[in-house]
């Protein structure tokens, strides 16, 4: 009898057992689509649970941080971030985790969406050469962020080790009309940022929590220009969002947009109508939101400085029809010159009998450069200031000068200056050298700056800190954007 009992009780723990439990459900069995930023995986659309393949590799290779600059990561998947998981709640994924075998070290994955030790780490501790393999129950709903767990954890982490898993709830979100992968993070060099080479990790820079670069998708200016991601007018975007830190929280901004719905920290909990949502390192968020009207949403971590001169920038360039009922653009544009702007009928007639004066008298016309060039000067302190700077000697590295620049005279100094005019309507992205240095970032494109301004900021900077030419008159600014308005953000020039 004692006999019998104990077997039976060891049948009944056996058949308890989770593995036991999976065998007799008879779980379907799919293996997981994972997709590389700024895609995701399609929203599942079976209504029951199902056995989910999970199979990652890790790799160590040498890829771009920014332009010219090379940094060996560690990465799931081969690129930074790792690839997007997509299963549904109540899953039981099975995950494979294998180590390269030209990597140097060994490495494991904790994934926030796992419930026991480690986040799975314990049971993925793999080799070079080898792999491993585990398996949980997706308990929780919710955006969750992965990354390596084996020490110094810090470090790997900072070299690229990072990703999002996405537990689909039961009832899933609304349909959208696209779902884009963004996740934030930083990398110590001991370099300043955009120095060019093969860059080192630096410790010291990561204990102090001073990163020489925050970036979207794993490098500068990853989604710009060609990488941009595209929308419509009318179309609503989901953005899965993540922070693999390792150290800082992330301001999250999408300029030009207001966030309709957030999903906070990943989780159920939903605040509407949000300009900036905070995600923690080792945090996540969902967006949602609308586009109303056609141009470019940059996509920024609101501390600022991050954004603008450590690569914490992004686009979402939609296409369509104008929608001025929602934005006008420009309404207004008229010459401030003190008291004087105060009565615009008596302005416009004194500028209308200027003008006649002008064509008669060469001293006159040198008055007038002078007054272009004063109302150039506030519209570049307005417009073109914080990356090129006030004295116009722009940030080492990061952003061209204008003063004394060689790529400026040669271009404002030609016959037809259709070239200089169009960067200034259509913007400027990609490498360009500037008085024998190299750089490559992003100028935005200013369309809506009407003729008279942009002839201004033109005069402006090319008769300022000892560059010389003729002034750009409005007429010539009108001319030139005839020609360019349909050409695309400008590419860069030798």
């Amino acid at each position: 009898m004692k006999l019998l009992a104990k077997t039976i009780a060891a049948v009944v723990v056996l058949l308890c057992s989770p593995l036991s439990i999976a065998a007799q459900t008879k779980l379907p069995v799919e293996e997981a689509v994972l997709t590389r930023a700024p895609n995701v995986p399609p929203p599942i659309t079976r209504t029951t649970p199902a056995k989910v393949i999970v199979k990652m590799e890790v790799r160590e290779t040498v890829g771009d941080l920014s332009e010219g600059v090379k940094y060996t990561f560690w990465t799931f998947g081969g690129e930074v971030p790792g690839q997007f998981i997509r299963v549904r709640e109540g899953d039981t994924v099975e995950f494979h985790l294998a180590n390269h075998q030209s990597s140097k070290l060994p490495h494991n994955i904790d994934l926030h969406a796992v419930t026991g030790p480690g986040g799975g780490a314990a049971s993925s501790f793999t080799a070079p050469g080898h792999k491993s393999q585990f398996t949980f129950k997706a308990l929780n709903a919710g955006l969750y962020v992965y990354h390596c767990a084996t020490a110094p954890v810090g470090m790997h982490i900072a070299n690229g080790m990072y990703g999002l898993i996405y537990v689909q709830p039961k009832n899933p979100l609304p349909t959208v009309d696209h779902e884009f992968y963004v996740m934030q993070s930083e990398f110590y060099t001991n370099a300043r940022f955009g120095e060019k080479g093969h860059q080192p990790f630096s410790m010291e820079r990561a204990l102090a929590e001073n990163p020489s670069y925050v970036v979207f998708n794993g490098s500068a200016n990853s989604m710009t220009g060609e990488r941009a991601i595209p929308a419509k007018v009318g179309d609503t975007v989901r953005l899965f969002i993540g922070n693999g830190g390792p150290n800082l929280v992330s301001s999250f901004h999408v300029i030009g947009e207001i966030f309709d719905r957030v999903y906070i920290e990943g989780g159920t909990a939903v605040n509407h109508n949000v300009q900036s949502t905070l995600i923690p390192a080792g945090g996540s968020a969902i967006v949602e939101f609308k586009v109303e009207v056609p141009g470019t949403l940059i996509l920024v971590d609101h501390s600022i400085f991050r954004a603008f001169n450590k690569g914490a920038l992004g686009m979402i360039k939609v296409a369509g029809k104008e929608n001025k009922e929602v934005y006008s653009g420009k309404e207004v544009d008229e010459v401030y010159i003190g008291e004087v702007a105060r009565n615009v009928d008596e302005l416009s007639k004194l500028k209308s009998e200027y003008q006649k004066a002008i064509e008669q008298d060469s001293t006159l016309q040198s008055i007038s450069k002078k007054i272009v060039m004063n109302e150039g000067k506030n519209l570049y302190s307005a417009n073109c200031s914080m990356c090129h700077q006030v004295d116009g000697k722009g940030v080492a590295g990061v952003f061209p000068p204008l003063a004394g620049s060689d790529y400026l005279a040669k271009r404002a100094n030609k016959k037809d200056r259709t070239e200089i005019i169009g960067i200034v309507i259509n913007g400027l992205n990609g490498p360009i050298k500037v008085n024998g240095q190299d750089y490559n970032s992003v100028m935005p494109a200013l369309p809506q700056i009407s003729d008279a301004d942009i002839a201004a900021i033109l005069t402006y900077v090319s008769n300022s800190w000892g560059n010389e030419a003729q002034v750009f008159s409005p007429d010539e600014v009108k001319t030139a954007r005839t020609r360019v308005v349909d050409t695309p953000v400008g590419s860069a020039h030798p």
